[in-house]
């Protein structure tokens, strides 16, 4: 995915048009398999970094339910095992939804310890709707081009001319996609997982999701309990709140973590001139916020854009020494030009990010409830914005065309399940995307699972990314099912990383894996 990949977002109470129940498969205990399971030819499409990589296609129904009517092509990627006995397939995903797994996999198997990645053909895929995935969705392509009205809709026009983005969008997708979006979902994405199984002709898969991808693999576990292997799931979508109500718990942890950037901020006042006191900090960035919705700087950055330049700290805070660059030279120096330059570095969209957010409003727009009276969001983002001012509403209206989606809406999946093998979950106590009750609650709903947890961390998607004990339990896990178990809400705790030292450091602070693993993870997911 492209810099502006997806939100989490989440579900409401007010549904509007009809509801489609779920398929009677995501309770059963059994699935039949699927009548054509081709199998896969595989191409040579190595890279620098990963030259084992290979790649095939893969066509599946756009309906399940009319497996043999009009079908669709994902996109795969496969690292090969090479030790002498293997595990099976291990599928990854790196959440959204809209995210592309293809160079997911040659990743995860570079990062893994080598005996342990040995045992696994590691397959990257990009789902359905996604990037080199036909038809790849891109419903209003520039929608995100600067300069956006300001997100906070503190006038009426400002509020009119937002609706009118989010009507427009959800319009252009009706329009050019409506034969498409209603087999836009987490269900059916979950049984493309499973048609990816057949084709490799394996009898289970074992399974690696970040983010969302903690939420499809929870789907695919209710609707094949007996087709998982194993399943790590790192940084974990609460499912009681897909996807309104996750959204708003999101705003709440997002502004926590802006927060904690600003505390980082004056701890380093000797590098960024900024002060000392956070909340003093905290009161400047809101000054640089209204300025830039005034004058936005190199006719590019305003106050949304803004907002979208250091959302992507909330996420991961090997950022934060860029961001606070920018920051204190528009403050001290009133020099915008590091400040358009992490813009275009963090927030400036492409192509890639139109596609994802086309897929990310498909799919969540359609897996859940959302309310469709405007009035309803309204008032839930004024009453969480008075908490939590840092990314509200930035947020909402990113979500926004789901009032107005085209499709009806998909009850959603009941995730609890006992039939499943244990499954391991990762989760940060600070994780500001997927807030930690998140963990907690599918670890409570996964009857068998355990849940390790990084004490103090922050940053979304933890396990591949530098901290040695969160990847001992999971190569422990890989290597041959070892579970932690505890007797509290946690199985395991590891202690969080260090944060970053300024750019002006002589101390590298920063992972080089964990700087790439969210380059490839995407900041809105």
């Amino acid at each position: 995915m492209g810099k502006r990949a997806a939100v989490l977002c989440g579900a409401a109470v007010v549904m509007a048009g009809a509801v489609t129940a779920v398929p009677t498969e995501a309770s059963a205990g059994h699935t039949p398999e699927p009548a054509h399971a081709a199998p896969l030819t595989w191409k040579k499409c190595g890279t620098k970094d990963h030259p084992t990589l290979q790649c095939a296609s893969l066509e599946v129904p756009l309906d399940h339910s009319r497996p043999r009517g009009r079908q669709i092509t994902l996109a795969l990627t496969r690292v090969p095992h090479t030790a002498e006995k293997s595990q099976g397939p291990l599928l990854v995903n790196p959440g959204g939804p809209g995210g592309s797994g293809l160079r997911l996999a040659g990743f995860v198997a570079s990062a893994l310890p080598k005996a342990v990645a040995a045992q696994y053909d590691v397959i990257g895929f990009d789902p359905r709707g996604v990037g080199k995935s036909r038809p790849a969705l891109d419903c209003r392509p520039g929608h995100f081009d600067a300069v956006r009205p300001d997100s906070v809709p503190k006038t009426p026009w400002i509020e009119r001319a937002n609706l009118r983005r989010a009507r427009s969008f959800a319009r252009a997708c009706g329009e050019k996609y409506a034969d498409v979006l209603p087999y836009i979902n987490t269900i059916s994405a979950a049984r493309d997982m499973d048609r990816i199984r057949a084709a490799l002709g394996a009898k289970q898969i074992n399974y690696f999701g970040y983010s969302y991808g903690t939420y499809l693999g929870a789907v695919y576990a209710k609707l094949f309990p007996q087709r998982v292997r194993r399943a790590v799931l790192d940084s974990v979508v609460d499912p009681t709140g897909v996807w309104h109500e996750d959204n708003l718990a999101q705003d709440l942890a997002f502004n926590d973590r802006h927060r904690a950037f600003m505390a980082w901020v004056a701890k380093h006042d000797a590098t960024y001139g900024l002060g000392t006191d956070p909340a003093v900090i905290e009161t400047k960035w809101y000054a640089m916020r209204a300025a830039l919705a005034q004058t936005p700087a190199d006719r590019k950055v305003g106050a949304s854009e803004l907002e979208d330049t250091f959302l992507p700290g909330g996420y991961y805070n090997g950022y934060w020494p860029y961001l606070a660059e920018a920051f204190a030279a528009y403050v001290n120096d009133k020099d915008a030009d590091p400040l358009v330059e992490a813009y275009e570095k963090f927030a400036a969209g492409d192509a890639s990010d139109d596609n994802g957010y086309s897929v990310y409003t498909a799919v969540q727009c359609r897996d859940a409830a959302w309310p469709r009276g405007w009035q309803r969001w309204r008032a839930d983002n004024w009453a969480v914005y008075t908490k939590a001012p840092f990314m509200t509403w930035n947020n909402a209206w990113y979500n926004a065309p789901c009032a107005f989606w085209p499709t009806d809406t998909l009850r959603t999946v009941d995730v609890d399940n006992a039939k499943v093998p244990p499954m391991l979950l990762f989760q940060a106590t600070d994780d500001a995307a997927t807030p930690y009750e998140g963990g907690v609650t599918l670890h409570r709903k996964l009857a068998r699972s355990s849940l390790v947890v990084e004490r103090g961390g922050g940053n979304h998607g933890i396990t591949l990314g530098g901290n040695r004990c969160l990847d001992k339990h999971l190569a422990a896990y890989l290597t041959d099912g070892t579970v932690p178990r505890g007797r509290g809400e946690f199985d395991a705790v590891c202690a969080a990383l260090p944060d970053p030292k300024p750019l002006n450091s002589k101390v590298a602070s920063i992972s080089p894996r964990g700087a790439e693993l969210h380059e490839l993870l995407g900041f809105r997911h």
